[in-house]
């Protein structure tokens, strides 16, 4: 084992753990990669959960008594969800006071189906926050238009936010203006900005996924030069996006009255392609006041063999605008990709919030109580 998670860390990139389950709550294996693998956060979305309750029997005892109340399955989703993330916050919330409510955090998602809906989303950010209730916890709206007044809004209430499903720059710069509207509307409020936090989760290998597959489909050599190098440059781009929007005059007056930036936060960053490094999303993409949420495997990849080497994200912006330019020049567009991959992991999301909910559906029938 190397010291790699630690480097990493010390390079100021927060290692929080995509993926929550009961059973890695109640065997103490939360708590181990946080003592252990330098852990100091979780993000969780429908996938995970659809995963989690779906293996296993660690669900049934909650399952069953729910059951016997009759109650509905999105309120049974909502329970067993908002009961995992509680838990998960409260193993994290030494982490979260020593580190001035910057970590310990879990996120937790709205309904996916509201993606579309500014209303309704923030409704559901103000019931999420509401049933947790948990200091240290993100509630996750997706960076959708709908999405980016619902984030302000929400942020202007005084509740955290984790935006998700970020893949365009463009779109990236409208949540950071979205995050920076709702801290202007929380301090009208006369609420205390220093308690309010955010992270922007920036897509990445996805990315690659996407634009490696129409490279493929040209197969010149031209083109094939260029497999694996648009999602690392996107991101590395969106951290310039962020240092330019954090150093000017309209966060500086928020600052003053005790905000805190909205870090970037590298979210999908399991290697998909095996002819590239396992660990390629985190090693390269290492950079001061950052977070890589990461899946198990990636995780323990780093600590294995992934090479910190200190930051590898400034100054490298200029190679990484003529990666995209290069991209764009073979005819593959940019703004059609990244449209696609947004609307893509909205039905992703939703599709696994059904399948969730039909899985749950059938667990509560086969442990309802017998009549009589």
């Amino acid at each position: 084992m190397t010291d790699a998670l630690k480097r990493l860390s010390d390079e100021g990139v927060a290692i929080w753990l995509d993926d929550l389950s009961r059973k890695r709550i109640t065997s103490g294996n939360l708590a181990e990669l946080i003592d252990q693998q330098h852990v100091v956060g979780v993000t969780t979305n429908p996938t995970i959960f659809q995963k989690a309750i779906s293996e296993g029997d660690g669900y049934d005892q909650q399952l069953s008594d729910l059951a016997a109340r009759k109650v509905t399955v999105e309120e049974a989703i909502r329970m067993i969800t908002t009961a995992d993330v509680r838990d998960a916050a409260d193993i994290l919330r030494s982490t979260y006071e020593a580190t001035g409510g910057k970590d310990g955090r879990v996120s937790i998602e709205v309904d996916p189906r509201l993606a579309h809906d500014t209303k309704a989303t923030v409704a559901e950010a103000k019931q999420l926050a509401w049933l947790v209730d948990r200091p240290n916890t993100l509630i996750k709206i997706p960076a959708t238009e709908a999405g980016i007044p619902a984030i302000a809004e929400v942020i202007g209430l005084g509740i955290s936010v984790n935006v998700t499903l970020i893949f365009s720059l463009e779109r990236y710069r409208k949540v950071m203006d979205a995050f920076l509207t709702g801290l202007e509307k929380a301090k009208e409020r006369g609420l205390d900005l220093s308690d309010i936090h955010s992270v922007a989760s920036f897509f990445v290998s996805r990315v690659d996924t996407e634009i490696d597959k129409r490279i493929d489909a040209l197969g010149t050599d031209e083109a094939k030069a260029l497999r694996g190098k648009a999602a690392v440059a996107n991101a590395r781009l969106a951290y310039q996006a962020y240092e330019e929007i954090f150093s000017g005059e309209r966060w500086a007056a928020l600052e003053k009255a005790g905000a805190n930036k909205q870090r970037p936060l590298w979210a999908s960053t399991g290697v998909k392609d095996k002819a590239y490094s396992d660990t390629m999303y985190v090693t390269d993409l290492v950079a001061p006041n950052t977070v890589n949420t990461m899946p198990e495997a990636t995780l323990f990849a780093t600590e294995d063999h992934g090479q910190i080497t200190g930051d590898t994200v400034s100054g490298t912006y200029e190679q990484a605008r003529a990666d995209l330019d290069a991209v764009e020049a073979l005819g593959i567009s940019y703004d059609e990709v990244v449209q696609l991959l947004e609307d893509e992991g909205v039905e992703k999301f939703e599709g696994s919030w059904n399948d969730l909910l039909k899985s749950t559906e059938a667990e509560l029938q086969r442990l309802a109580p017998s009549e009589g």
